[in-house]
């Protein structure tokens, strides 16, 4: 059984103006990186299950918490966390090591930022594995407007950005219950409350499902979250129209070998043309919800692994 004492021990690195904290094993595998990337509000804990294999299996692992969490750097501009600073701590991050590319793997909010990084800086990934989040084309709007049209003004991104603070002030306030009512398995479906999600996770008495991790484990979430805050991690939100704009002229074809993990009973769709924008993409399907690398550690672990071997293979 894991132990969150077993997690390895951070250093600080600096990179592109900011300190990030990293986690790392294999390093006497050396030349093999592979940068795994959490989602929100999550961690680089989240990938605990993943990194002792990957090392096993003659990687270098190297886990950042992003920009806003944990340990590293909390920038105060929200203009600080869009796509551009994103990914640009990722490319600085190979630089520090001294590597020219390497494999990104991202769950989540770190899927999107890896995606972006394989546009805005395809020299600098060899492959993408993406969790949750399949590519997301360029709408005709920006991103923001997009949802407020289909989803409404209570959808969590756009509450977000158009009622800054709000919401961080729920979740800053409502910490531990948040994330225990956040971080669920075996979910039943319901049509979706009236009111803005996560300000009524962070409000609600009572959790659904079951428990996606042990208490010690959810304890690294909460106070990881209890010393940052939400607001950095929500900047990432506040950045959504800023990319739409960054993104305007880059060639949206990612060449890439990738891999598309999917929970089956998670709430995000699948992409109806993936194939379109990742035209050399494999996609497995696991039968789990949102939180696919906790929720079925084994079976993602050996998606990757397996997917890995082929493409060394091929």
């Amino acid at each position: 059984m894991f132990s969150p004492a077993d997690f390895p021990t951070p250093t600080l690195v600096s990179v592109n103006g900011v300190e990030l904290e990293v986690f790392e094993t294999g390093q006497e595998n050396a030349g093999n990186p592979i940068v795994l990337c959490h989602g929100w509000p999550e961690h680089a804990f989240s990938w605990r299950y993943q990194m002792p294999a990957l090392a096993a299996a003659g990687y270098h692992v190297i886990v950042p918490n992003q920009r806003g969490y944990g340990n590293s750097s909390r920038p105060a501009d929200v203009t600080d966390y869009d796509i551009e600073q994103l990914s640009g701590d990722l490319v600085v991050l190979l630089d520090h090591y001294g590597y020219e590319d390497a494999i990104f793997v991202g769950h989540d909010w770190g899927a999107n930022v890896v995606w972006g990084l394989t546009l805005l800086h395809p020299d600098r990934v060899s492959k993408v594995i993406s969790l949750a989040l399949p590519y997301q084309a360029r709408t005709e709007k920006p991103w923001i407007e997009f949802l407020e049209e289909f989803l409404g003004s209570d959808y969590y991104f756009v509450h977000f950005n158009r009622q800054p603070g709000v919401a961080d002030a729920v979740l800053d306030q409502n910490t531990s219950r948040f994330l225990r009512n956040l971080f669920r398995k075996n979910v039943p479906p319901a049509p979706p409350e009236p009111g803005m999600m996560m300000i009524n996770l962070a409000r609600a008495e009572a959790s659904l499902g079951d428990p996606l991790m042990r208490d010690d484990e959810l304890a690294v979430f909460v106070s990881a979250f209890e010393k940052a805050g939400f607001t950095g991690s929500i900047n990432w939100y506040r950045n959504l129209d800023r990319n739409w704009h960054i993104l305007a002229d880059v060639n949206p074809i990612i060449q890439q070998p990738a891999l598309m993990i999917y929970g089956d009973r998670d709430t995000i769709p699948k992409s109806e043309n993936l194939t379109e924008f990742v035209p050399n993409v494999d996609v497995v399907s696991l039968d789990c919800g949102h939180w696919i690398q906790q929720e079925k550690p084994e079976e993602t672990t050996r998606a990757i692994l397996n997917w890995l071997e082929d493409q060394n293979a091929a």
